[in-house]
């Protein structure tokens, strides 16, 4: 079987319902409400690196807190009370209590500033709306500061937010960003499977190398290069 046929096997096989589970993008789905499913996606991307077994919990602390309305948590405010500014305490690996506060202050001006991330966003291309992200929150943890980075968590968060008619992405912004311009969220991994299969022959995970990662993928799957994700954790599952 050539590459291409096997990415479109994998990908088909994958993208079900059951992907979800113990995905980071299973937390968007358990609440209701465009702009609650928006926020509580976004902050879950932000943690959402290193063992599954670790972040899950600590995304669900956060949304627990927020008695499963992230948007008005974050939007009044309120977070301020469970994640004070002035700790330094660890939250979740590299990131302090403060660093949290910091990020969900960040969001919040956002919000009070634009209504939602998807208005500030706006019309946009994927690396348009990598770039936009980026420079809203700057320095801030734990967002990347710019796309020199491959910017896994920011371009897997554009994934569910722009992919629409999947059962795992949510499509919420699909009237606004072509999907056919979204980017691989890349990681260690997801180079590895890449380098293996032929796809790519960088050895770093770099945003350039996402891009060219996404401009191959574009050739198995014109209309929708993302679902190469789907394909990609597959035979990640399969090679393991």
């Amino acid at each position: 079987m050539s590459v291409d046929a096997l990415l479109r096997e994998l990908a088909a096989k994958y993208e079900t319902p059951s992907f979800i589970e113990g995905d980071p993008s299973w937390w968007m789905h358990q609440v209701s409400g465009a702009a609650n499913q928006e926020a509580t996606a976004f902050v879950a991307q932000a943690l959402a690196y290193g063992s599954r077994a670790q972040f899950m919990p600590k995304i669900g602390w956060l949304l627990d807190r927020a008695g499963g309305d992230m948007d008005r948590w974050v939007r009044s405010g309120a977070f301020k009370a469970d994640i004070p500014a002035g700790s330094s305490a660890c939250y979740y690996r590299l990131y302090t209590v403060a660093d949290v506060n910091a990020f969900l202050e960040s969001y919040r001006r956002l919000l009070d500033g634009y209504g939602t991330l998807g208005a500030y966003v706006g019309s946009a291309t994927g690396i348009e709306a990598v770039d936009a992200i980026t420079r809203w929150f700057g320095e801030t943890a734990p967002v990347p500061k710019d796309t020199s980075s491959a910017c896994k968590r920011v371009c897997m968060f554009l994934r569910w937010m722009v992919r629409d008619g999947s059962p795992v992405d949510l499509g919420l912004w699909a009237r606004q960003i072509d999907r056919r311009t979204l980017i691989m969220p890349m990681d260690t991994h997801v180079l590895q499977q890449s380098v293996r299969l032929g796809l790519l022959s960088s050895r770093t995970a770099s945003m350039a190398a996402a891009q060219r990662l996404t401009a191959r993928l574009a050739q198995i799957f014109p209309d929708d290069p993302l679902k190469g994700d789907f394909a990609l954790f597959g035979e990640g599952v399969s090679a393991g």
